[in-house]
């Protein structure tokens, strides 16, 4: 069932970003004291009374943005206001009316929308009364809030709750799976996004760094309910440019840190840069499952480039070990080519992590490798595994029951993961391994150190 839909618009650094956040209770806009730092429509849904709704944070109306993107930031919010069911209009209760202000309020008026006025802001109730200029816009008295301290935020949800009363309202299902699209700037994250959205949700530009945020998207694939995390595009933490960016790149590393699955674009024409080994080891270092998404796949065909699919693979796997178990999807996300096929690479992948391996087929996995390596000795002491078991899901968790953990090096534990791979149903996932030494050791060791202690 569709929820119903809050739009939150008003001119630049009004406050909308802080606005969400504060209600969500949590930092999901980046808040900065720059005008247009939101450029995209970043939703999340809230509970108020036992009343779900969807409410949409909007780029500011009107904004000269240096990139040239103020036309595309403008069709996003008139989108937005034509898609809810409720605006918050939005307004700057220290700076009072402005020319912008009116001119957003003509616009809600051309589309009928049905509006509730707010005045940010207010830091105190001696405020309150600067609001009354406000009502020549036409919509009543406004709400007086202030975001940065939480001040009438409930008061708020409440007019918003009673404005939407009268649309059907149900707590939506849990996301089944949440993926993260990331990549280099202009590697075609917000094309990918509004390919499988079926519309124009992020702002698509050949301008890098156009999506700031990291922005959630609710979508349904074969009537699951999944969410799509588009991050910011990253570049070397030396070329930031300001803290916007910076707050953009630990967004990036949250997702991933928040998903179950990473979809790690690349640029098909471009060579793999510092940035993309960056988040390559982001992904590795929390064991996400990921699929190498080589985007733009289109160029590679127009512009005749001698490549085959095959040679990403071997590319993949050099410039990227850690990640040699990566599946590979090919896509051209402004004409929609394989994006599906790569949701359902995904859905499998997530299928794959959050497996319950038997312990049988785990053990006799253990088995063929106890016999096809012995591993290197210490003083005559060779690497033993007496058994093993799964302790935990993503990533899938294996804690191995061994003689002495220390006599499995690096080497030992690749080739471990090599054919746990070939043998178990988890081929494109992480495998964590965990060893412990067996109690059958512990005694031996411990009779060994008494004998020796008795001798001396």
């Amino acid at each position: 069932m569709p929820l119903p839909k809050i739009a939150i618009v008003g001119r630049p650094n009004v406050g909308k970003s802080s606005l969400l956040n504060s209600l969500a209770g949590s930092m999901i806009s980046i808040v900065e004291a720059t005008p247009g730092v939101t450029r995209d429509r970043i939703s999340i849904l809230l509970e108020y009374e036992d009343i779900y709704f969807e409410l949409v944070d909007t780029g500011g109306y009107g904004i000269f943005d240096s990139r040239e993107l103020s036309s595309d930031i403008n069709s996003q919010i008139e989108r937005a206001v034509k898609e809810a069911d409720l605006v918050v209009f939005l307004v700057d209760i220290r700076e009072g009316l402005t020319p912008s202000d009116e001119q957003i309020a003509r616009l809600l008026r051309k589309n009928g929308s049905n509006v509730l006025l707010a005045a940010n802001k207010a830091d105190d109730a001696g405020m309150f009364s600067r609001a009354v200029e406000f009502m020549r816009l036409g919509f009543g008295e406004a709400v007086c809030v202030s975001a940065a301290n939480n001040l009438n935020k409930s008061y708020l949800l409440e007019k918003i709750s009673e404005k939407v009363a009268d649309i059907p309202s149900e707590k939506p299902e849990e996301a089944f799976m949440k993926i993260a699209v990331v990549g280099k700037r202009n590697a075609g994250k917000s094309s990918f996004v509004n390919s499988v959205l079926g519309e124009e949700r992020m702002i698509v530009s050949e301008v890098e760094g156009t999506t700031r945020d990291a922005v959630d998207v609710r979508f349904l694939k074969d009537g699951q309910p999944m969410t799509l995390i588009d991050t910011a595009g990253v570049r070397k933490k030396g070329k930031m440019a300001d803290s916007i960016e910076y707050y953009s790149y630990t967004r990036a590393e949250k997702s991933i840190r928040r998903a179950d699955v990473v979809l790690f674009l690349i640029d098909a024409v471009l060579p793999s840069s510092q940035v993309d080994k960056k988040l390559a080891r982001m992904v590795t270092d929390y064991m996400k499952p990921c699929i190498f998404v080589i985007n733009k796949w289109d160029k590679i065909l127009e512009e005749g480039y001698d490549a085959e699919p095959e040679d990403f693979s071997d590319y993949l796997t050099e410039t990227f070990p850690g990640l040699r178990y990566a599946p590979i999807a090919f896509t051209t996300a402004t004409e929609g080519r394989n994006i599906s096929s790569t949701l359902d690479l995904a859905k499998e992948l997530f299928k794959q992590s959050t497996m319950e391996l038997p312990t049988s087929k785990v053990n006799e996995a253990m088995e063929i490798i106890k016999a096809q390596r012995t591993g290197k000795s210490d003083k005559g002491v060779f690497p033993k595994i007496y058994y093993a078991t799964q302790v935990a899901v993503q990533p899938i968790s294996l804690l191995v029951f061994v003689n002495r953990p220390d006599l499995f090096d690096e080497n030992y534990q690749r080739f471990m993961l090599n054919r746990l791979r070939d043998l178990l149903p988890v081929s494109e996932v992480p495998i964590k391994l965990m060893f412990r030494q067996h109690h059958s050791e512990r005694r031996q060791m411990g009779r060994e150190k008494k004998i020796k202690n008795r001798r001396e």
